[in-house]
């Protein structure tokens, strides 16, 4: 997971402003470790910040996985965020439903896809399996 300094490093020399706001917005993220929803990092930040508003805070999560700073996770019950990885090298990940602990693949099944139509080019993809881990699967 990367540090609050790499993130502040890493969006400095892209050549953004850090704010108090986004400072906050950053320990967050370092400090909590988990998924969050755009709402629930709402409504952290505008108890610290008086009119706030839900706009500058989806704008700035929108800055922050355009930087590489988080990733945005797709869920059942919703799209969440998290501090990216600390490896930066192309990978998937494993996630429990349960507890969200979160495990890295370093295999790619998309070299594997069968019969790609001819003249498509992928650029992107994200590729994430969601279950049970060793210590959720027992409680389930």
């Amino acid at each position: 997971m990367l540090t609050i300094d790499q993130v502040l490093k890493m969006l400095s020399e892209q050549g953004f402003r850090i704010t108090e706001q986004r400072k906050s917005l950053i320990e967050l993220f370092v400090e909590n470790g988990s998924y969050l929803t755009a709402q629930g990092v709402y409504k952290y930040m505008s108890n610290q910040y008086s009119g706030l508003s839900f706009d500058t805070v989806y704008r700035n999560l929108r800055l922050m996985k355009e930087v590489g700073v988080i990733e945005q996770f797709v869920f059942e019950d919703g799209i969440k965020f998290k501090i990216r990885c600390e490896d930066e090298s192309h990978h998937h990940h494993l996630i429990c439903l349960e507890c969200e602990k979160t495990y890295s693949i370093h295999y790619c099944p998309v070299q594997y896809v069968p019969e790609l139509p001819d003249q498509f080019q992928i650029v992107n993809h994200k590729f994430e399996l969601y279950g049970f881990c060793k210590d959720c699967q027992k409680e389930v």
